[in-house]
Parts: structure tokens; sequence; C-alpha cells
């Protein structure tokens, strides 16, 4: 009897192995349209199911991870964007300048106060509030290119003491804010202002201004007062008809020269330029514009 057992024990033994460990496959997910963080919470939250399965030795399914990171989510659904976030999260925030350029956002941003310079291209804005700056003393440069505006406050930039630099091109607007006194250029080219819309004395305390440009709009006449520190002047198609002796310089003085004006555009405009010669006097260069 001792011997058959031996005998069994010799042949059966041999054929019994312990089972091998499970094998893990190293899966990669990746979830799009996300942020990082979302994809890091992702990434962690595998490596915890995967450690959990090492140590009670059982297996997952595919399926069953891709449903564990996407249970809330349609993977159909387009990308939208969330204007909501803070702004230094949906705008890009770099030494004292704001990039909120092309992001779909209609209103202006709560900004850092040590912002200096603001980009808000091609967004969807229609209003500038008072609010929006009130506690911005610092800004330099604004640029509202390709926005929607229509209404800007009365003294949305009073405060803007430093401001050197304004953009409003490619909006809706009618009329012209009150600009801060120490612009060295404005930008309010392809709005919809009309003459009207610009009051009289605009222009005349801005004695840093050296480049306005309001092409392509509706005026029918040139701007009063332009101050003596103007360079570079762009009219080019409004509805401008007719120009006076004092438009760019002085009647009562023959001797007055506009040393600093460099250059005015006013082609486009249903004006014949030659029929005044002598608005254009005191200037060194004529304007473009049609002669004949």
């Amino acid at each position: 009897m001792k011997t058959l057992q031996t005998f069994f024990l010799f042949v059966f033994v041999p054929l019994v192995n312990s089972a091998p460990p499970i094998q893990q496959e190293s899966l990669q997910f990746y979830e799009y349209d996300t942020d990082a963080t979302v994809g890091s919470l992702i990434q962690q939250d595998y490596e915890m199911q995967s450690n959990d399965i090492r140590k009670d030795g059982t297996n997952v399914s595919l399926d069953t991870s891709l449903r564990l990171q996407g249970d809330d989510s349609d993977g159909n659904a387009a990308p939208t964007k969330d204007t909501n976030l803070p702004t230094c999260l949906l705008c890009v925030c770099l030494s004292g300048s704001v990039y909120c350029e092309e992001i779909d956002i209609e209103a202006v941003p709560p900004l850092p106060k040590e912002t200096a310079y603001l980009y808000a291209r091609f967004n969807k804005i229609k209003r500038i509030a008072v609010s929006d700056f009130a506690d911005i003393t610092t800004l330099r440069r604004i640029d509202f290119s390709g926005n929607k505006i229509e209404e800007i406050e009365d003294g949305a930039f009073s405060k803007l003491l430093l401001l050197e630099e304004l953009s409003l091109a490619e909006n809706r607007l009618l009329k012209l804010p009150v600009l801060p006194p120490k612009l060295t250029t404005f930008n309010a080219n392809q709005n919809r202002i009309k003459s009207r819309g610009i009051k009289a004395n605009a222009f005349k305390k801005l004695t840093n201004l050296a480049y306005l440009y309001l092409g392509h709009n509706a005026l029918e006449s040139v701007p009063l007062n332009l101050p003596e520190s103007l360079r570079i002047l762009h009219l080019q198609y409004n509805n401008i008809t007719t120009i006076t002796d004092d438009t760019f310089c002085k009647s009562n003085n023959t001797r007055y020269i506009r040393t600093s004006m460099d250059e005015i555009r006013m082609e486009g405009n249903p004006i014949l330029l030659a029929k005044h010669v002598n608005a254009f006097s005191c200037l060194r260069t004529l304007p473009v514009g049609t002669y004949y």
C-alpha cells in the first residue's frame, strides 16, 4: 500500500504548479478637451485602482476602467469654453500683462491690480462699465479690437491716468468716450461714429496724442481742436464733405506752421481737396486724398 502512495505522489506532484501572478497591462488614458489638472486626477485615480487590483489579485476590464473615468461625460459633446473661470485661468497673466484674446468673453474680466497691459481682442464684449477699471490705476495699454462694443459708460477711463494706448477698432461705437489725458495713441477705426458722436473738445486737452485713427467710420467733418502734438491722422473712408481754413491751420495767423504733423489720410471721402487749398497752407505735406 505504501508503495502505491509513493508512486502516485511521484507522478502527480510535478504536474501541479502554483498559479502565476496576474500580469497587469500598462494602460494609458487620455481625456481630450480637459485641463491638465483633470487629466492628472484621472491618471492618479487609475493608478490607485491598479494598486488595489495588485493587492487583491483581481483584474478590471478596459470597459470598466473607461466607465470609471467618464461616468458623467458625453464623448460626443462639443468642447465648450468656460468663461466663469478666474481671470488668470481663463486668460494668460504674465508680468503685468493680461492676454484674453479669442476666448468669447462678453464682459471685461476682473483684472489683477498690478495689470499694466490688457489685450482682449476678438471677443464678444458689448459694453464697458465704470466698474471695469475702477480699481486698476496701473494700466498703460488697452486693446479691445474686434469686439461688439456698442456702449462705453461715461467715466469708464477717467481713472486711468497712466493710460497711453487705447484701441477700440472694429467695434460698433456710435460715439467716443471721454479719453484719459496721457494718451499717445488712440485707434477707433472701423466703427459707426458720426461727427455728432465726438465732442468739440474731445482731443483738445490730449497734449501727448501723436497717433489718431478714425478711418472707416461715418464722420461728416474733421474733428475740431486737434492737438499740436498730432503726427498721424487717419480719416480715410468717412463721409467728410467740407474742410475750413481752421481745420488744420489758423486763418488769423498766416505764419503758423503745424510742425509735428507728418501724415493725413483722407482718401475715400466725397470731397475734392483741391477746392480747399488754404486749409493745408500750414502743413508740411499735403493730405492723401482726391484732388481732381
